[in-house]
């Protein structure tokens, strides 16, 4: 069991931490013992406790009567722990002497842990503020030129390997579902489901600059083949007849396209309610070219197989992130439509601000998955799970991490094929070891000319089997970690030491099991050593694990 004593602001960030990094804790009683004792800002340890941790960005009383000399603080820096750099963006101080080589600046290599031994009971001081830093990643958000780095994972493999180092046995439900490595959602933004219902404005004529000069310098800077390039070709000198109803739409049938090339993965698919609503971007009235040429009602019989198919319908929201009154008229309008009861959200072009996740709670979204980056692929709040966000009370977050777009757009990234494989491989094998839910979307026109991005979205499909992911539509992604949330760890009275672990039984819930794995140390020789003994065993509904 691990104490916890912090400021009482900092408690509901305590809280969330704890979710994501589940293992008994509870806030600090003098009444209790505990075997590691955390605390954040200043602290005075328990001296029954076998570790202590003290995490500060600043000189603390306890450093005083440690005698532990800390260096000057600075804003913002990275550190480097066990190869991994883990980027601080408040206030952080150093320490002068050498210690364990457990955590360093990556600048001037300076220890940023300062580890102590007495006896069989260790103290570890950590030179920054742990819970103002997950506020941070769950609040503001990573800056993009950090994207690709999982921050708030690396923080709690921080904390589990400080714990496991000091020999004390660690028990924890792992984001990862019993049976599987990781959780992957595919999810599908609609946007342009015909070209026909934009017939020559602004999107039309994108297409033809893109399909016509783009692919040609695509073709000759080797970003696409010449098999695209000439299909790109075909497709824009049909478009004149497209418009006119004497050919084929080729932006219609994007729902068998990714029926067939997903072949029984149930994915989600995020709609836009109504038909030339603008809304309104963070800096006031968005432009009317953002209007959608469509409506939810427009495309029912889609839905519909969509429906039949097993996959989930959501919305595309235009201004459910800032009034909850038009959230529910959004929300009403997508439930009308797939005859659904619960409905999840992500924003069209990503808006949202730190008020929105109370405004879409307010408006009845089940779940948001807004949080990701427009401009690249990666980490917005640096994990993988599913989070509440500080403002809701019930509403969960599934952040988005691998955008389309984001990875082929001249304008961002403007990855070619083989370049998007290296990241998108880095970002799997990150599910692989973190656990969580690894978030992508890619649109309704994408497998279509211009775009042709089909052959990158089929490899991304077998890296993700091959590598052992439980394919979940967002809403079930979103359940199984309301689950794993709901699971109670228990003290057993009968037995030193032991821990009961209960999980609400449902019988309507088909989801995977939850895990419970438990760290056991081997013979060590410093806070740094690695011998942990790893079981792994499926929790059941209200049942005990030892």
């Amino acid at each position: 069991m691990i104490g916890v004593l912090v400021d009482s602001g900092d408690r509901e960030t305590a809280r969330e931490f704890f979710e994501l990094f589940k293992t008994p804790w509870e806030f600090y009683r003098q009444d209790r013992h505990y075997e590691v004792l955390l605390c954040v800002g200043e602290g005075k340890f328990d001296r029954t406790a076998k570790l202590g941790i003290l995490y500060a960005s600043s000189k603390t009383e306890w450093d005083d009567d440690h005698q532990t000399e800390c260096c000057q603080q600075r804003p913002t820096r990275t550190l480097l722990y066990q190869g991994n750099r883990i980027p601080i963006y408040g206030n952080s101080v150093t320490f002068p002497e050498k210690g364990a080589g457990l955590l360093e600046d990556e600048e001037s290599h300076e220890p940023m842990a300062h580890i102590a031994r007495f006896g069989e009971r260790w103290l570890a001081r950590i030179g920054y503020d742990l819970l103002s830093e997950i506020r941070t990643l769950l609040t503001v958000g990573q800056p993009s030129v950090n994207a690709s780095i999982p921050t708030l994972e690396l923080h709690i493999a921080l904390l589990r390997g400080l714990v496991i180092g000091s020999g004390v046995r660690l028990v924890e439900i792992p984001p990862v579902p019993d049976g599987y490595r990781f959780i992957a959602c595919l999810t599908h933004d609609i946007d342009h489901p015909s070209i026909r219902r934009h017939k020559w404005d602004h999107t039309t004529l994108g297409f033809l600059y893109r399909a016509g000069f783009g692919s040609l310098w695509g073709f000759i800077r080797g970003r696409i083949t010449i098999r695209n390039l000439l299909k790109n070709w075909m497709a824009a000198l049909k478009l004149p007849f497209v418009q006119f109803g004497l050919a084929e739409d080729f932006w219609q049938g994007f729902d068998d396209r990714y029926l067939k090339l997903e072949n029984g993965l149930r994915s989600t698919f995020f709609v836009i309610p109504f038909e030339n609503r603008p809304g309104e971007s963070c800096r006031g009235r968005a432009s009317s070219l953002r209007g959608a040429r469509y409506a939810a009602r427009d495309i029912a019989n889609t839905i519909h197989n969509l429906l039949n198919a097993g996959c989930e319908i959501g919305l595309h929201g235009i201004d459910a992130w800032r009034d909850s009154t038009i959230g529910r008229e959004e929300l009403e309008e997508i439930r009308r439509v797939a005859k659904a009861s619960e409905v999840g959200v992500r924003m069209h072009w990503l808006f949202h601000d730190q008020d929105s996740p109370l405004i879409l709670e307010k408006a009845g979204a089940s779940y948001d998955s807004t949080m990701g980056y427009n401009a690249t692929v990666g980490y917005r709040t640096g994990t993988t799970q599913v989070y509440k966000p500080f403002q809701a009370s019930r509403l969960l977050e599934l952040p988005l991490h691998v955008m389309d777009t984001a990875l082929f757009y001249p304008a961002y990234l403007g990855l070619s094929a083989k370049e998007a494989e290296v990241v998108l491989d880095r970002m799997v094998k990150n599910g692989a070891q973190f656990g969580g839910c690894l978030t992508v979307n890619w649109h309704d026109r994408s497998l279509a000319p211009e775009r042709l991005w089909d052959a990158c979205y089929r490899d991304l499909i077998e890296s993700l089997r091959d590598r052992g992911a439980w394919f979940a539509t967002a809403g079930e992604a979103v359940a199984w970690f309301r689950k794993r949330r709901s699971a109670v760890f228990e003290t057993d009275s009968t037995e030193l030491g032991a821990v009961r672990v209960g999980v609400p039984a449902d019988s309507a819930d088909r989801l995977p099991g939850l895990r419970l794995r438990l760290h056991e140390v081997g013979q060590r020789r410093g806070m740094t050593d690695r011998t942990v003994k790893e079981s792994v065993d499926a929790v059941g509904a209200w049942g005990p694990q030892r």
